[in-house]
C-alpha cells in the first residue's frame, strides 16, 4: 500500500512537471531568442485559465481547450510587435520593468472584469471517474492533461528541430549577426516564438484551471516556479528545461507526501545544489544574446 502512495505522488509530481515545462518552455525559448525576461509570462497563463472559463459557456469544453491557447499566443504575438521588440536591443532591465508592469495591469485587469475572488469551474463530464491498476487508483483528466501536455511537448521539439522554421530560430540563438548576414530577418521568427511560449503559457492555464482554481494572482505564484525550473534546466537547453521540470515536479510531489512543510523550500535548494555544482544548469549552453 506504501508503495501505491509513493506511486501516486510520483504521478502528480511527473503532472506539475509538465505543467511547470509548458510554463518554462516559452521563458526559455524567448529570453534564447530575444533576449527579454517576460516577467509577465505568468500573466498569460492566467489569461489562458479565464479565457478557458469564459469560452466553455459558449462553445463547450473541447472548443474552449483549442481556442484559449490560440488566443492567447495572438495576444502574445500582438504584445510583441507592439511593445516587446523594441526592447531587444535595449537595456535588459527596461524589458523586466515593462514586462513587470504589463504582469500588473494584466492582472488588476482581470481582477476588475472578473472580481477578486476565484471562479468555481469543474471538470468536464466525459473525463471524470478514476482508471484503476490495482490499487493504484488516477483520474481520467489528470492522465489526460499528461496526454495533451506530452503531444505538445513533441510538437514544440519537432517544430524547432525538424523544420526551417527551426533551424532559423537555432541559428539565431546561436549566431544572429550570421543569420541577418544571410539576408533572413529574425523580427517574423521572433513574433512566432513569442506567439509559440507564450501560447504554451496559455494551454498550461486552460489545462490547469479546472484542477487548481482560477484567480487573478495565479499566474504569480506559478511563474515563481517556472524560473526555477528554467535556471536549473539552463538557458538556451530544450531538454535540460525538460530535464528540469519533471526533476522539480517529482521532488516535490515525494517531498509533500514524505514532508509536506518542505515542499516548497524543495524547489530552491534543488536549484541551490544545482548552481553550486553546474552554475549554467543541467545542459545550459553559453549563448551571444541579440543585438
Amino acid at each position: 500500500m506504501e508503495f501505491v502512495f509513493i506511486a501516486e505522488q510520483v504521478a502528480n509530481g511527473l503532472l506539475l512537471g509538465f505543467y511547470y515545462l509548458l510554463i518554462a518552455l516559452g521563458l526559455s525559448i524567448i529570453f534564447s531568442l530575444g533576449g527579454i525576461v517576460n516577467l509577465a509570462h505568468g500573466a498569460f497563463f492566467a489569461i489562458g485559465a479565464y479565457l478557458m472559463v469564459t469560452l466553455t459557456q459558449y462553445v463547450g469544453y473541447g472548443a474552449a481547450y483549442v481556442a484559449s491557447p490560440l488566443l492567447v499566443a495572438l495576444l502574445g504575438m500582438v504584445v510583441e510587435r507592439l511593445f516587446l521588440r523594441r526592447f531587444y536591443r535595449s537595456d535588459p532591465v527596461l524589458s523586466l520593468l515593462f514586462t513587470f508592469g504589463l504582469a500588473m495591469v494584466i492582472e488588476q485587469g482581470l481582477r476588475m472584469t472578473y472580481g477578486a475572488s476565484p471562479l468555481q469551474f469543474g471538470i468536464p463530464a466525459f473525463a471524470r471517474g478514476q482508471a484503476t491498476i490495482g490499487d493504484f487508483m488516477y483520474p481520467y483528466y489528470r492522465l489526460g492533461m499528461l496526454g495533451v501536455a506530452a503531444v505538445a511537448l513533441v510538437s514544440t521539439w519537432w517544430l524547432l528541430n525538424r523544420t526551417s522554421f527551426g533551424k532559423i530560430v537555432r541559428a539565431g540563438i546561436n549566431d544572429p549577426d550570421m543569420v541577418r548576414a544571410l539576408g533572413i530577418s529574425l523580427a517574423p521568427v521572433l513574433t512566432a516564438i513569442c506567439g509559440l511560449g507564450i501560447g504554451l503559457a496559455g494551454l498550461a492555464g486552460a489545462l490547469l484551471a479546472p484542477i487548481a482554481g482560477v484567480h487573478p494572482a495565479m499566474g504569480q505564484e506559478i511563474l515563481t516556479a517556472a524560473f526555477v525550473v528554467v535556471v536549473i534546466g539552463g538557458l538556451g537547453s530544450f531538454w535540460g528545461v525538460v530535464i528540469a521540470a519533471m526533476l522539480v515536479g517529482v521532488i516535490r510531489g515525494l517531498t509533500s507526501y514524505f514532508f509536506p512543510p518542505a515542499s516548497e523550500a524543495s524547489l530552491y535548494l534543488l536549484m541551490l545544489l544545482i548552481l553550486l555544482t553546474r552554475p549554467r544548469g543541467l545542459m545550459g549552453e553559453r549563448m551571444e544574446r541579440l543585438e
